[in-house]
């Protein structure tokens, strides 16, 4: 990105309507907004200075930094990848390129975690495919006397994920493993259960792949996104892993793409979970289905 103005002359407002006319010509559909983020990160400033100062000068270094942040976002990197951080729920976590950057429709999950477990004492809560950890951290964040374990296949994700917790203070309530589904998870860890078990696996069809934006295919991990089949894939393993895992009165939820609620809903049924139920993002998409796990004593049995 150029510009005619001398470096130690650039100013906020200068910066913006250069950046903003950039972003436009690469078709990034909320140029401005990034703009003002981006801007905002480089030159160490509140985003509502750039507006109330537009003449305030900016260094030539912070300059070059917000130039090669717009470059990147220009090719569509997505403004949490070029900032290495994602807001999501109360907190702020760090990605990694073997991680999915948390997106707002995943807080569905979170709500309905934290609904299910309000009340429970002291619960335990096992994460599939934890990836930054967002989904485990958040709802443990709003349950005091909780904690839980998270499960990733990828030592990049589980190092992330790591990380979150010691910036957010709650390395002593989660812990995550390197795990093959359920591998990592001792015999004592089996036996005691949990009382939620929740996930957000790679739902997307291979065909759905190719439209996705690409600010998705290009920069979140592949194998986080598909199973390169169906979709269904991984829902498979998880619902009978789930019934065994969780504990009697326990819960389970899941992430699922548009239109996948019946299918899973058969699946959590066959594994053995009764109530099946379904819970709308703020798009108003089916975006999470929950079942339970009865409790058994002999000759009766207690939703």
């Amino acid at each position: 990105m150029a510009s005619d103005h001398p470096t130690q002359h650039e100013t906020l407002g200068a910066l913006m309507a250069e950046a903003v006319l950039a972003l436009k010509a690469a078709g990034i559909e909320d140029a401005r907004m990034d703009a003002r983020i981006l801007l905002s990160r480089a030159a160490g400033v509140d985003g509502g200075r750039i507006t109330a100062w537009p003449e305030d000068a900016v260094a030539p270094d912070k300059v070059a930094v917000f130039r090669d942040m717009i470059s990147r976002r220009a090719q569509n990197e997505p403004v949490g990848r070029i900032l290495g951080e994602r807001d999501f729920w109360r907190h702020t976590f760090k990605l990694a390129p073997e991680t999915l950057e948390p997106r707002p429709d995943s807080e569905t999950l979170v709500e309905w975690a934290i609904d299910f477990l309000e009340d429970a004492d002291a619960p335990r809560i096992l994460d599939f495919g934890t990836g930054t950890g967002c989904l485990l951290l958040s709802t443990l964040g709003d349950l005091p006397g909780s904690s839980g374990i998270g499960l990733d296949i990828s030592e990049g994700a589980v190092a992330c994920a790591r990380e979150n917790a010691r910036d957010l203070d709650m390395a002593a309530q989660a812990e995550f493993r390197v795990s093959d589904w359920d591998g990592a998870l001792s015999d004592a860890e089996r036996g005691a259960g949990f009382d939620l078990v929740m996930s957000n696996p790679p739902y997307i069809t291979r065909d759905e792949m190719q439209a996705l934006s690409p600010e998705v295919q290009k920069f979140d991990p592949r194998r986080a996104l598909t199973d390169e089949g169906d979709g269904l894939a991984a829902y498979r393993i998880l619902s009978k892993a789930a019934f065994d895992l969780a504990k009697p009165g326990g819960f389970v939820i899941f992430e699922i793409g548009r239109g996948q609620e019946t299918d899973v809903g058969y699946l959590l049924v066959e594994a053995g979970f009764v109530g099946v139920e379904h819970r709308e993002d703020l798009g108003g998409i089916v975006r999470c289905v929950a079942a339970k796990k009865t409790r058994c004593s002999v000759g009766r049995c207690v939703i």
